[in-house]
C-alpha cells in the first residue's frame, strides 16, 4: 500500500516545488543571535528573521540560570503536572507571568500552540460563541475546531465586521471575542480598546494571544493591555516563552483565577502533556527577573523599529504599517521572495521569504523581526543590502 501513497506524497511534494512554495531549511551552527553561521555559508549573516525581539536567546544571565535550575531540579519532569510533575520552580514562574499581565492565576503548557489549542473547549458549549479575527493564529484557529461553540469570522482589525458577528451572536448564552495582539504575518496590532469597547456593548468576554505583542508594545513593553490601557478588560492572556521571553519553549494562559482553575481540570495539552522542563523554568523566571529591573532592552527594540522602519521607507520599499518589531517588506510574488531571501543571504543578510499558505496568494513577503540584540551598524548593513538586492531583482528602481 505505500507505494501508492509514496507516488501520491511524491507528486504532492513536487506540485508544491513547481508552485514556488516548497520551505527549505537552512541549518544554524551558532546560539540564536544577531549574528549567525549557517551551514554551506562562508562568515557570519546577520539574522533578521528570529522572534528574538528583547535579543535574550544568549543571555548569560538565562543560560545560567537554566543550568542552576538543571543542577537542582533535574533535566525533565517525566510526567504531567497533576500526578507528579509539578515543581516549586512552576508555580514560581506562573506566580510572576501573572504579576507581569496584573492578572489572577496562570496555567503552564508546553508551547502557545497548546494554550490555544487546548483554551476554549473546556469553558465554552454549543450554547455558546467564539468570534474570531480572519488573521488569528493557525493555534487559535486549531483551538476553535475543536470546541463545539458557534464560529463567527470578522475581517481583520475591522469593528464594523466584529459588530456584524456580535449582532448575529446576540441569542447565545456566552460569547468571546478572539484575536492576536500582534498579527504575525503583518505586524499591525488589534485595536484593543475599540474591542473592549464592542465587547462590553454586547456582553461578550476577551482574548487575546499576546505571543508578539508581550515584550514589545506598551509603554514598557507589556503587551496590548498596557499600550490600549485595557487591564481589567481583557479577560484572557495567551502567549509564549518561546519569543520575547527568552525564545525557547513553553507557552502559558492566564487570567481569572476561575477560568485557569477549569482549564487546570479540563485542558487536553495540559492534562496530557509532560511538564514544561526545569531549565527552561529556570530561564523564564530569570527573564521575568530581568524585564522588572530596567525598560532598557524594551527602549532599544523600539529605536531599532523606528529607524529600520523609516530608513526602508525613504529607500522606496513597501511595507506595511506596524507598531509592532514585524516589518513586512512586500514583493507579493512567491518566487520573488525566495530568490530575494537567496540573495539576501550572499550578502549576509538572514532574512526568510514568506508567502502561500503562511501568507495569501499574492501577498508573499519578506517578513523582517528586529530585536534589541540589533546595533545601528548591523541595522545599516541590513539596509543597504536590502537596497542593493531590491535594484537588482527590479523591486527598486535605480
Amino acid at each position: 500500500m505505500y507505494t501508492k501513497f509514496k507516488n501520491h506524497l511524491t507528486e504532492e511534494l513536487q506540485s508544491i516545488k513547481d508552485a514556488g512554495l516548497y520551505k527549505n531549511e537552512r541549518v544554524i551552527t551558532t546560539p540564536q543571535k544577531a549574528d549567525i553561521a549557517v551551514e554551506n555559508t562562508e562568515g557570519e549573516v546577520l539574522n533578521f528573521c528570529a522572534n528574538n525581539y528583547l535579543g535574550l536567546s544568549d543571555n548569560p544571565r538565562l543560560i545560567e540560570a537554566a543550568k542552576k535550575a538543571m543542577d537542582e531540579r533535574g533535566y525533565g519532569m517525566s510526567s504531567v503536572r497533576f500526578i507528579c510533575g509539578t515543581q516549586d520552580l512552576h508555580k514560581k514562574l506562573e506566580k510572576a507571568i501573572s504579576e507581569y499581565f496584573k492578572t489572577e492565576d496562570t496555567i503552564l503548557y508546553a508551547a502557545c500552540f497548546d494554550a490555544n489549542g487546548g483554551l476554549f473547549e473546556p469553558l465554552f458549549t454549543e450554547e455558546d460563541a467564539i468570534i474570531s479575527d480572519s488573521l488569528n493564529h493557525a493555534s487559535i484557529i486549531d483551538g476553535v475546531r475543536l470546541c463545539k461553540a458557534k464560529r463567527f469570522r470578522y475581517a481583520n482589525a475591522d469593528m464594523a465586521d466584529l459588530e456584524r458577528c456580535l449582532q448575529e451572536a446576540k441569542d447565545c448564552r456566552y460569547k468571546i471575542i478572539a484575536t492576536d495582539g500582534v498579527f504575525s504575518m503583518d505586524g499591525n496590532v488589534a485595536p484593543m480598546d475599540k474591542i473592549c469597547e464592542l465587547a462590553e456593548k454586547y456582553d461578550a468576554l476577551v482574548m487575546v494571544d499576546e505571543s508578539h505583542s508581550a515584550g514589545v508594545v506598551g509603554p514598557t513593553g507589556h503587551g496590548v493591555a498596557e499600550q490600549f490601557n485595557c487591564y481589567g478588560k481583557i479577560d484572557i492572556f495567551t502567549g509564549t516563552l518561546g519569543k520575547s521571553f527568552g525564545g525557547a519553549m513553553g507557552g502559558f494562559t492566564t487570567g481569572p483565577k476561575e477560568v485557569i482553575d477549569m482549564l487546570r481540570q479540563r485542558s487536553r495539552p495540559y492534562l496530557f502533556s509532560n511538564s514544561v522542563a526545569p531549565a527552561i523554568v529556570g530561564a523564564a523566571l530569570e527573564t521575568f527577573k530581568i524585564l522588572g529591573e530596567s525598560d532598557e532592552l524594551h527602549t532599544k527594540l523600539m529605536d531599532n523599529v523606528n529607524y529600520f522602519r523609516d530608513k526602508m521607507l525613504a529607500a522606496g520599499f513597501d511595507i506595511k504599517p506596524t507598531q509592532s518589531a514585524i516589518c513586512a517588506v512586500m514583493l507579493y510574488d512567491a518566487k520573488l521572495s525566495q530568490d530575494f531571501a537567496a540573495e539576501m543571504q550572499k550578502e549576509g543578510i538572514y532574512v526568510t521569504g514568506f508567502y502561500y499558505p503562511v501568507v495569501p496568494k499574492g501577498q508573499a513577503r519578506i517578513r523582517v523581526q528586529l530585536s534589541a540584540g540589533h546595533n545601528r551598524e548591523q541595522l545599516d548593513r541590513a539596509i543597504a543590502a536590502f537596497v542593493k538586492v531590491g535594484k537588482k531583482l527590479g523591486v527598486l528602481k535605480d
